[in-house]
């Protein structure tokens, strides 16, 4: 079992808080598409023989891609990979990009499941972040969504924005409820260096609102989701019974995976690389038959490491018969040993062989993993 993460790094407009690598410059788009079949075909053995279940369009703004582009895409995958026929492909979109002949095309396409990034409902937040789209164009384009076939659909909100109230917090998860989705990915805003964001605190022209207000807020979201049967598989992820990102699941439970394009990143259980991120770099090499890309060799240290990084953000929680098994014996008992404080003051549960994270640890999701690390 395996997935594969392909990176298409341009967008219309800057978001204020992003730092994802990607370009407004979509004069390349046609030769990097021609260049991700090309690293399709250079890095075919990489998964060697696993099969295929997830395929995750990221970026950038995958719905810059045309029909055309999508499908010239696809054919590279399914020429280079073997790929399970009920696999789950994810296509990260903006509402904006939703009209209802785009739509119509994509059904077209291989794609069973959208993530909409709506991040709010408050035309004030939108202006703030950046965003392309106002509140109506967001709920219009789940709604078309919708009513063009899909049933897989998943958005994505930020809290924890300068300005925003209890209640625009609130209204936006009531809108989302109303909506009829079945997944939602719910983040507190971050500020990474070298963003619009990180320039306007410096300036002072924003100011992040205080911890116990992002606290509040994140106790809200747990709430609301709860009333509504929504399931926390995961710190920031959120579905009803039985529509789980297999994708971001997957990668929580250390399953091999191949990224495509600049800045995506692979693992094989082996090795961690990364391709560099700068899409002309990236195209002139790939055109020159090598995938530009730095690697490091993971031992059992850091496998334990990032294991413990991703597997204690989840409902699962750390499997200590997994480290027993995988590691060693000293691994699991170092791990048990590190976690007695947390489960003694009410952060951590042990349930069988699991250690889960309680609402209270949630909060220091952060804390508690630094401290179980090696």
């Amino acid at each position: 079992m395996a997935g594969i993460y392909i990176h298409i790094p341009f967008c219309k407009k800057r978001c204020h808080y992003c730092d994802f690598h990607k370009s407004l410059n979509l004069k390349d788009k046609g030769r990097m598409v021609k260049v991700l079949v090309k690293e399709m075909e250079l890095e075919n053995g990489f998964l060697e023989s696993e099969q295929v279940e997830t395929i995750y369009f990221g970026g950038g703004t995958p719905s810059v891609l045309d029909y055309d582009e999508i499908m010239i895409i696809f054919e590279g995958l399914y020429k280079n990979f073997k790929i399970s026929k009920d696999a789950e492909i994810t296509f990260e979109a903006n509402p904006d990009d939703l009209t209802k002949q785009y739509l119509k095309k994509l059904r077209k396409t291989r794609i069973n499941r959208l993530s909409i990034g709506l991040q709010s409902f408050s035309n004030q937040d939108l202006r703030l972040l950046n965003r392309r789209h106002k509140s109506e164009t967001g709920i219009n384009a789940v709604r078309d969504s919708k009513n063009a076939g899909f049933k897989n659909i998943s958005i994505d909100l930020i809290y924890g924005i300068p300005g925003m109230s209890m209640e625009t917090w609130e209204n936006n998860l009531n809108i989302a409820f109303q909506m009829g989705i079945n997944h939602i990915s719910a983040y507190h805003l971050t500020i990474e260096p070298n963003t619009v964001f990180s320039r306007y605190i410096k300036e002072g022209r924003i100011k992040m609102p205080e911890e116990d207000t992002g606290i509040e807020q994140f106790r809200i979201l747990i709430k609301k989701m709860g009333e509504n049967k929504f399931l926390q598989y995961e710190i920031s992820n959120f579905c009803l019974d039985g529509f789980f990102s297999k994708h971001n699941t997957n990668y929580w439970k250390q399953v091999e995976y191949l990224g495509i394009g600049p800045s995506a990143h692979s693992y094989n259980k082996e090795i961690r690389r990364w391709n560099i991120a700068d899409n002309k770099k990236y195209m002139d090499s790939i055109s020159k038959n090598k995938t530009p890309f730095e690697k490091e060799y993971l031992d059992n240290r850091k496998k334990y490491n990032e294991y413990i990084l991703t597997s204690l953000r989840t409902m699962w929680g750390i499997d200590l018969k997994f480290l027993e098994e995988n590691y060693s014996k000293e691994a699991m008992d170092y791990c048990m040993g590190l976690s007695k404080r947390f489960i003694d003051y009410g952060m951590v549960v042990k349930n069988m062989n699991n250690l889960i994270l309680t609402d209270q640890g949630k909060l220091i999701a952060d804390n508690i993993t630094s401290e179980l690390m090696m």
